[in-house]
């Protein structure tokens, strides 16, 4: 199995990870730790020298986007399709089409890259790269930038928890930090059509992980 199909299979992880982690918040208003921190620490890597890096290194990005790969898995798989959150499945594909739209928007680009620079160095102050003031931050980022195009990403759940602002902070910098993975499956020369015409064979792929 070549690196770059390995790479491709990663970043889907990534998208599904976030997807599902926006499925939990907006139907039980919370996610785990560990789901969430690899998807925050992605933003903070701007300089990476490997994909793989951007999740945390070989042979350990599998278990950083376990419950993505488990996601796509299931989403893929025509058996088990049904296990999966309709909502899941459409926030990963609306992540795509954002993308899509921000790579036609360079200075949107310029001005998303600036603020991660500041959420580095926001970064030094805190302990935990979850803590809710990096998590606002994010948020932050998101709502100044993709949520002013054209396409919206609605998300849909239990309205006590969504307009919790620490809850809307999370689903935000999901919803960022797939964006980022879209952006690195479009690099890796993923496109939309794939998940179609080359299903089976990136679950092959993703199942040698």
């Amino acid at each position: 199995m070549s690196n770059n199909i390995t790479y491709q299979t990663m970043a889907l992880s990534a998208i599904f990870q976030a997807a599902e982690s926006v499925t939990m918040l907006a139907k039980n208003g919370s996610v785990v730790d560990h789901n969430l921190n690899p998807l925050m620490g992605s933003l903070l890597i701007v300089n990476a020298d490997s994909p793989e890096t951007i999740y945390g290194g070989h042979d350990i990005w599998e278990g950083n986007l376990l419950l993505g790969r488990q996601t796509f898995i299931k989403a893929m798989d025509k058996a088990h399709n049904h296990l999966v959150n309709p909502n899941t499945l459409r926030y990963a594909l609306s992540i795509l089409h954002l993308e899509a739209k921000l790579a036609k928007q360079p200075d949107m680009l310029a001005t998303i890259g600036q603020r991660i620079q500041q959420l580095l160095r926001q970064k030094e102050h805190f302990d935990t790269i979850l803590h809710p003031n990096m998590l606002a931050s994010a948020s932050g980022i998101y709502q100044d930038t993709l949520s002013k195009l054209s396409f919206r990403i609605q998300v849909r759940g239990n309205s006590d928890y969504l307009k919790q602002p620490q809850v809307a902070d999370q689903v935000r910098t999901c919803l960022l930090a797939g964006v980022r993975a879209a952006m690195l499956w479009r690099q890796l020369g993923g496109r939309r059509w794939h998940l179609i015409f080359r299903r089976g064979r990136l679950l092959e792929a993703i199942r040698q992980v």
